[in-house]
């Protein structure tokens, strides 16, 4: 691989450090965006705030060959402003598009954008999968904030000849992860009990930290990569209750499961209004990484069981 000449946003996040230290490894030439006078080992940064909306990045573009934008405000499950699809706009979109604009006027060649699978939706019928074709139809502020993000960057594409790149993550697993993932590998590692043996007939699509990194780096050049949308799996879809007993594997500490009908799991979600918690868990969300695989030549360089694995020693130590 060529070095390639690279301005990255969101370095200092979980994806983006993980990304970043891809990167330097494979020789590239990196400028990175922080908020704060930040060390990262050797790699150039530039002090601007990459959720401005109004921001000035000429001096941050310049001679930059490609831009990878991880920078984002991102999905919150409690929600504390009172104008969240606002707040999500200015971020997710005026920003990100703010940047692409002063990236094609520099001359920048190819602009990687991480979006999300919730410009999809929030849930698949059984069987039919998301694919990266399917019209959008986003559900919550975030998603909607990430559509229209991807739809003004095809038409900067169209004006400006600036290659766009669209990757579409669903929930991302790793060491280091947090939020929901990160409970219930709590909740196994303690040996907490979870009524949710029986959920064993939905598929949720979930991609490891390192495929997921794996799938932006090939991106960065490969030429069938421009102007596509790109849905990223493990490419194994797991039930619930396998999930977590695959988790209590790699933890070397079996899962405790016991069995609710998810009927009944539904029906008390909703009563105690945790309906969107009970979709996560009960509910399909599969995504179809064919496009990805076929256009790309890619497939996800390590297993489920490996990335449950890393995760896993992530939490111990």
């Amino acid at each position: 691989m060529s070095q390639t000449r690279i301005l990255i946003t969101g370095g200092t996040g979980w994806v983006g450090s993980n990304a970043l230290r891809a990167l330097q490894q494979q020789g590239h030439d990196i400028v990175a965006v922080t908020r704060s006078a930040t060390d990262l080992h050797g790699v150039r940064t530039e002090r601007i705030c990459a959720d401005d909306a109004d921001g000035k990045w000429p001096d941050a573009l310049r001679n930059r060959q490609l831009v990878l934008h991880l920078a984002a405000r991102v999905h919150v499950m409690k929600e504390t402003t009172a104008h969240p699809l606002q707040a999500f706009r200015e971020v997710n979109t005026h920003a990100t598009l703010n940047l692409a604009k002063q990236a094609a006027a520099a001359g920048v060649r190819r602009f990687v954008f991480v979006s999300s699978v919730k410009v999809n939706g929030e849930a698949t019928e059984e069987g039919a999968p998301f694919t990266a074709s399917d019209v959008p139809a986003p559900q919550d502020p975030y998603g909607i904030s990430k559509m229209e993000a991807e739809q003004g960057l095809r038409e900067i594409a169209e004006h400006t000849g600036m290659e766009v790149v669209i990757v579409r993550p669903p929930l991302v697993y790793g060491p280091g992860v947090k939020a929901n993932f990160a409970s219930l590998m709590r909740a196994v590692q303690r040996g907490i009990p979870l009524p949710l043996a029986s959920v064993t007939g939905n598929r949720r699509s979930l991609v490891a930290l390192d495929n997921l990194v794996d799938l932006l780096i090939t991106c960065i050049d490969h030429p069938a990569a421009a102007n596509q949308t790109f849905l990223v799996s493990d490419g194994e879809d797991l039930s619930t209750a396998d999930l977590l007993r695959r988790l209590g594997q790699a933890m070397h500490q079996p899962a405790r499961l016991f069995p609710v009908p998810p009927s009944l799991l539904q029906l008390g979600a909703r009563l105690l209004g945790k309906g969107a918690v009970a979709q996560r868990l009960l509910g399909n969300l599969q995504v179809d990484i064919s496009h990805t695989r076929n256009t790309l030549n890619w497939s996800p360089p390590i297993s489920v069981d490996e990335g449950l694995r890393r995760a896993a020693a992530g939490l111990k130590s």
